[in-house]
């Protein structure tokens, strides 16, 4: 089922994207929460209308995607939402929102789909690469700060993000290590009688019973004559 996104989202695209999606999970979740709409041939041609106008705005050589990344490098953005306690945003800021906050406050058009950045989901800062003609790219400072409050200088985020990684690093590590497990000794085996071999030779058993040796023939007594 063909569909027009109206917002981004993870793993499916941009919005005004047009995009093809399992009929289930666009009637089930992207239509009823309003991420999407069906695309008709009349809203799909004026997607590219606007797509159009838009490009008009683009750098087209190499010259101007210089100027224009001289301009994105002196270009701070800063985006005011809704965060918890943790830093971690109730919502995100996304390729979409970082296009449009260019175009509206600054006046410069940049492809959305040539912003190499994951939808931001905490607060911080953040330096986002845009492509913007081939072999120039240009990084835009991006400040993401909870709505209602501050952010701690930027040395000190940073600083504080470096520890977490190590300290996430560190935990991945020694969960990886195998742990040590103690083999106990095995008691020996109860040494079992040793059966002589079957062609050795036995003792007789000895007979006790008296010899006739050393007795004389006389203490023998003969029979009487008839």
């Amino acid at each position: 089922m063909q569909i027009i996104l109206l917002k981004d989202v993870d793993n499916v695209g941009l919005r005004g994207d047009v995009v093809d999606v399992a009929r289930g999970y666009a009637r089930n979740f992207l239509l009823p929460r309003r991420l999407a709409e069906t695309a008709t041939p009349s809203k799909v041609a004026e997607l590219q209308k606007l797509d159009a106008q838009r490009a008009r705005h683009e750098a087209k050589s190499f010259d101007e995607a210089q100027k224009l990344a001289e301009r994105l490098g002196a270009t701070q953005l800063r985006f005011d939402v809704k965060a918890g306690p943790t830093g971690s945003l109730f919502g995100s800021v996304t390729p979409t929102d970082i296009a449009d906050e260019l175009w509206e406050k600054h006046k410069i058009r940049v492809d959305r789909r040539k912003i190499a950045a994951d939808a931001i989901k905490r607060v911080g800062y953040y330096d986002v690469a845009i492509e913007l003609f081939p072999d120039v790219t240009a990084e835009v400072k991006t400040v993401v700060s909870p709505e209602g409050g501050t952010l701690p200088p930027e040395e000190e985020m940073r600083a504080k993000e470096q520890a977490e990684a190590e300290e996430a690093a560190r935990a991945e590590a020694e969960a990886a290590e195998p742990e040590e497990t103690l083999v106990e000794p095995v008691p020996a085996a109860a040494e079992a009688p040793v059966e002589p071999p079957a062609d050795s030779p036995v003792d007789s058993p000895v007979d006790v019973r008296p010899s006739d040796e050393g007795h004389d023939d006389a203490d023998r007594e003969e029979p009487a004559p008839e």
